[in-house]
């Protein structure tokens, strides 16, 4: 196990470094730059630049970087004069961490009763009805869920409302819309792993002994069956806690997403390098976790790897 984890350790830093790489090269090939506009003279753009180092030569100011981010220093944004990277992450973050959480926590409890009770029902209007669901929940983007769920709720019935995060209820509408397609691949994935499992023979040998079917599917099925929604609750959790940009804009929610479009539309370099940094670290860190957590779950993940 710790031969295993320092190997996933090693490909995370190198997949860090890449996506660093990748990031500060594309972010200076960009057309323009962050102080142009059109009140601003060519003498004052060349001294800005100066002073932000943007006049070096591209591999000088790569070299800096790296060498700034080792420090953990992500600079200072270039359109918010005095406001750090760091100020904006540690703003915007905890909105989108608990959009996120809320939603990947709603789709594991749903997508995993739904599956379980797809697999184990025998009345055909349940399983036609979650597969239905499924379907639809997998083949609509979120982005027009949010739009429904506002258009209902909001403007329609005016239930709850739809802007910002002021209160409790503002988090239902984008909650909503964030979980429907991880708990619809959830569900599919639990009822088919849950399926296959209810046919094994450590099953039926637990049946033969007189276990209730209850305990069995909580004692053995759920674990074995859980490790494959595991591998995908690992990347769909990294992707709700670093902000779904659509879904943040609809409902105006100041987060990490929200944030990271603007930079992107006033080329702002440093936040552009700061956010894509620290969701990459998120993102890295959530699918160790989850690899971690399936090879101790499961050791032939362990055997393969080896």
């Amino acid at each position: 196990m710790l031969k295993y984890t320092g190997k996933r350790i090693f490909i995370g830093i190198l997949s860090l470094f890449v996506l660093v790489t990748a990031a500060f090269f594309l972010t200076r090939l960009m057309p323009g730059s962050p102080f142009q506009s059109g009140n601003v003279s060519g003498d004052v753009l060349k001294s800005m630049e100066e002073e932000y180092g943007l006049d070096k030569p591209m591999t000088e100011q790569y070299r800096l970087y790296l060498g700034n981010l080792l420090q953990g220093d992500l600079g200072v944004s270039y359109k918010k004069p005095g406001v750090t990277v760091v100020e904006v992450i540690r703003r915007a973050w905890p909105m989108t961490a608990a959009l996120g959480g809320l939603a990947i926590l709603a789709a594991v409890v749903f997508g995993t009763l739904l599956g379980i009770w797809q697999a184990s029902s025998d009345r055909k209007a349940v399983k036609g009805g979650i597969f239905l669901g499924a379907i639809m929940g997998t083949g609509i983007p979120n982005f027009v869920i949010a739009l429904l769920l506002m258009f209902f709720f909001g403007v329609k019935l005016k239930l709850l409302p739809i802007a910002g995060l002021t209160g409790p209820e503002n988090y239902i509408l984008p909650v909503i819309s964030l979980a429907v397609y991880p708990t619809a691949v959830i569900a599919r994935m639990m009822q088919n792993t849950f399926r296959e499992e209810m046919q094994k023979d450590y099953v039926v040998l637990a049946r033969a002994k007189g276990l209730k079917p209850g305990r069995t599917a909580l004692t053995h099925i759920l674990k074995n069956a859980w490790i494959p929604v595991l591998n995908y609750i690992g990347p769909a959790a990294a992707f709700l806690l670093t902000g779904s940009f659509v879904v943040e804009s609809i409902f105006t929610i100041p987060g990490l997403g929200r944030e990271f479009v603007n930079s992107i539309g006033n080329r702002d370099y440093t936040l552009i390098m700061g956010l894509t940094v620290f969701m990459g670290i998120v993102v890295i860190g959530i699918n160790l976790l989850t690899d971690l957590l399936c090879a101790w779950l499961d050791p032939r993940v362990r055997r393969a790897c080896r």
